[in-house]
């Protein structure tokens, strides 16, 4: 019925953080060196990007499962918007709100967070590698 609002309304919540977080951040450079003694620079993920993410995560499904409810007639493009609403079913409205909502929105920031440990490993191992070569010409 529902359930889309609970990650739309995190991704609502998430755009405006990801605002904020761009302001106050630093761009972050770090100088690599490949094993031919070439160099480079090379910018750290900021972390508003990551929060990007998340976002996109968010709105893609959100907005998928809103296709799905109106495909199926659950959403209406006219005033009250949800058939459960305009069918007196508000309670079971925002019981499914509250479970299946909340448990995609749940799930899909899980995964954002494993993204976020798959990208900081593979950040750590490159910036190791560069500091190994650097110490080997030393």
């Amino acid at each position: 019925m529902a359930c889309f609002i609970v990650p739309a309304a995190e991704a609502v919540v998430t755009s405006v953080i990801t605002r904020v977080v761009k302001t106050r951040e630093k761009k972050e450079v770090v100088k690599l060196t490949a094993e031919d003694g070439t160099s480079c620079d090379a910018v750290k993920i900021r972390f508003s990007r990551k929060l990007g993410w998340l976002n996109k995560l968010l709105i893609g499904g959100s907005g998928l499962l809103a296709f799905e409810h109106f495909w199926h007639g659950e959403v209406l493009p006219y005033f009250p918007f949800l058939t459960a609403v305009r069918d007196g079913e508000t309670a079971g409205m925002l019981t499914e709100m509250g479970t299946t909502g909340v448990a995609m929105a749940g799930f899909v920031t899980a995964v954002w967070c494993g993204m976020l440990v798959v990208s900081s490993m593979i950040e750590k191992r490159v910036l190791n590698a560069s500091a190994r070569q650097e110490g080997a010409k030393a």
